[in-house]
């Protein structure tokens, strides 16, 4: 029954939450990886109620882990004085392979770690998808956005002939 009445109110049990979809616009994602989140229970309950905001957000590695920094997840209103602060710095779960390869190509080659698609995995669990990408040029986005126009106008010219 408490299941039931959960999806009246519109929890979300597992699908996405939020989505940054300026990332590929913005960036030149290379390579996606998905990451856990150190959450507490009342950035849960906000996140279950589909509210965050990931477009300004980023991930860096400093201290020998991953952080997710300038994430808004609103305070749950429902809780009193245990709720959480609105943009504090979240830890990500990655393993030690992948933080030392994310951490060189950040380094190295001058690319920025993008959160992606914020959302609940069939179990239940909050992931992240990180896309490391290299920030685009104004005339990289013009053409990006030719593209996409040609292949619109390309499938209406298809479907209509």
């Amino acid at each position: 029954m408490a299941t039931a009445k959960k999806e009246k109110r519109g929890y979300i049990s597992h699908g996405l939450v939020a989505e940054n979809r300026r990332a590929r616009f913005d960036y030149e994602i290379t390579d996606t990886l998905e990451a856990g989140i150190v959450l507490t229970g009342t950035e849960v309950k906000s996140l279950r109620l589909g509210k965050a905001q990931i477009t300004e957000s980023y991930a860096s590695p400093e201290r020998g882990e991953l952080w997710w920094i300038n994430a808004h997840i609103p305070e749950y209103l429902e809780a009193n004085r245990f709720n959480h602060q609105e943009k504090r710095p979240r830890k990500l779960l990655v393993s030690k392979k992948e933080l030392s390869r994310l951490g060189a190509e950040v380094a190295r080659a001058g690319n920025t770690i993008v959160p992606m698609k914020l959302y609940f995995n069939e179990h239940g669990k909050a992931k992240l998808l990180l896309g490391l990408g290299k920030g685009k040029k104004s005339f990289d986005k013009r053409e990006t956005e030719k593209n996409r126009d040609w292949n619109r106008e390309k499938s209406r010219l298809l479907k209509q002939g």
